[in-house]
């Protein structure tokens, strides 16, 4: 594994610059993310594998369901379906994919939608469903988004640890993106943890001025 590792690391190389340079494009201005009148939270990670959002955008429909109408976004991995889909009664995990489906059978009184293409997922659930809030499951690399509030996860057990960009390592981008975010939640954690731990974290993590962390773990 370490050997093929080191073979990629020239392709992993070269997509950390090409990150790089589109995260440069969009701080500057010569790409434009888009606002939208709806408010938005995108919870999203910096790593391929599960750093646990799909139970944390549960956790936001527990939230806020009573509230609010609510519609989730995601890319629907894996499904047969093209194109913008909003799930229905019928609907299965070949339609809109696997997670997805989970929100829609677990919550009745939401509404679920899937588009590879973001813009085009949001502009159809305002015109069709007209929510209070939108869901976006896995936004955080969308950049043509620009979401009311964005949430990255790390996981716990990897913060500290030395980590490569794709495809030698799990990094989508580096790590100096989690500055983009509001709030970054450290995902499974230990049910208790010391202050002098949570401290430790916070110091390797080196949240900015405007954003809050959390720690959060699997009850």
């Amino acid at each position: 594994m370490f050997i093929v590792r080191v073979l990629l690391l020239p392709l992993s190389f070269l997509y950390g610059l090409i990150t790089k340079l589109r995260n440069v494009l969009f701080n500057a201005g010569v790409f434009r993310s888009k606002e939208y009148k709806t408010y938005s939270i995108s919870v999203g990670n910096i790593t391929v594998g599960g750093t646990g959002k799909s139970p944390h955008i549960e956790y936001l429909i527990r939230l806020f369901q009573e509230s609010k109408k609510i519609a989730t976004l995601s890319r629907g991995y894996k499904r047969e379906s093209k194109g913008y889909v909003l799930a229905k009664n019928n609907s299965t995990f070949r339609d809109i994919g696997d997670e997805p489906m989970q929100f829609h059978s677990k919550f009745k009184n939401i509404d679920v939608a899937v588009d590879g293409d973001r813009r085009r997922g949001i502009e159809n659930l305002e015109k069709d469903i007209a929510p209070d809030l939108i869901l976006l499951d896995d936004c955080f690399q969308h950049r043509w988004i620009k979401p009311s509030l964005s949430i990255v996860l790390l996981d716990y057990s990897s913060v500290g640890d030395k980590q490569f960009m794709l495809p030698s390592g799990e990094l989508r981008e580096w790590q100096s993106g989690i500055k983009r975010a509001n709030i970054i939640v450290m995902s499974k954690s230990p049910h208790i943890y010391s202050p002098i731990e949570h401290r430790r974290i916070t110091e390797i993590i080196g949240p900015k001025n405007h954003q809050k962390i959390f720690f959060s773990y699997i009850n």
